[in-house]
């Protein structure tokens, strides 16, 4: 029984979604009654003004999630009748189960489906900022690429350009890369391996700016882009900092190196499944 009415709110549950011209989904008032096992309104009723004060104490405006309408119903004999009805957002719908008689079984199951839905939720926007960070360290690395590439043509050679990142540490940091390896706990393993998404993107950044005057200024030697590659991270570490970003205050994140095979194997996993549910039909 219980198997039944989990299968049958799960369906009936999507199954019952709106859609807004804009693309936003909602339920009805009447239809989640129905769903939740109130047999009256005005019970029904009682429980979203709970879920209403709930919203309101976690600041969330309530008209944006409890929208009252009413529309025509027929009662017999071709007569209609106005009732008051609500569209409700997925979150107003969240804090209704919350707020329900969690002895009936229907409620039961829709706080766990809404706990289990919040997680999902949850574990996509990990994976997004996941992926977001991988890209991020593979922007860089081909950003420095291009600064070595730069480096080699306008000065004749390369080997000074590990030099002129680390000095770019400095300045963006404020301490020397092995300062700040030895602050993150890094043994034989890049610093910007381990380095949030915002500075990838912060020393990406000032990176990019090195290359673009380094040939905008035809710059000939060692020292100039040196000097140009300090300027600009410090500037972008200025910018941070009147932000209230301190970058070397930041903590040090998973190994990107990690974090992408982790993806990876994420990935395999889901195309594997995809390949075995495809059989199955």
């Amino acid at each position: 029984m219980e198997t039944q009415i989990i299968h049958t709110l799960t369906r009936d549950f999507e199954t019952y979604a709106h859609s807004t011209e804009d693309g936003v989904f909602f339920w009805l008032a009447r239809d989640l009654q129905l769903l939740l096992g109130y047999k009256e309104w005005r019970n029904f009723h009682k429980v979203i003004s709970k879920a209403k004060t709930a919203c309101e104490l976690s600041n969330q405006p309530i008209e944006d999630h409890f929208v009252e309408i009413n529309k025509m119903v027929q009662i017999g004999s071709g007569a209609t009748k106005e009732i008051e009805d609500m569209m409700l957002t997925r979150y107003a719908c969240y804090l209704i189960a919350q707020n329900g008689d969690s002895s009936k079984q229907e409620i039961a199951f829709a706080q766990t489906y809404f706990a289990v839905q919040t997680r999902k939720a949850e574990i996509i926007e990990q994976k997004i900022l996941e992926y977001e960070r991988v890209q991020a360290r593979e922007k860089l690395k081909g950003t420095e690429k291009e600064l070595s590439k730069v480096i080699y043509e306008q000065t004749g050679g390369n080997d000074s350009f590990a030099l002129i990142r680390s000095k770019g540490d400095q300045a963006l940091f404020n301490h020397t890369t092995q300062q700040m390896k030895e602050r993150w706990g890094i043994t034989n393993k890049p610093l910007a391996d381990f380095m949030p998404t915002l500075l990838l993107k912060a020393k990406d950044f000032a990176t990019e700016i090195t290359i673009h005057n380094a040939r905008e200024h035809q710059m000939h030697t060692e020292r100039a882009i040196s000097n140009e590659h300090i300027t600009n991270n410090k500037a972008v570490r200025e910018t941070l900092v009147s932000r209230g970003i301190v970058p070397e205050e930041l903590s040090p994140e998973e190994d990107v190196k990690k974090v992408e095979r982790k993806l990876r194997s994420d990935e395999k996993k889901i195309v594997k499944k995809s390949a075995f549910s495809s059989k199955k039909q």
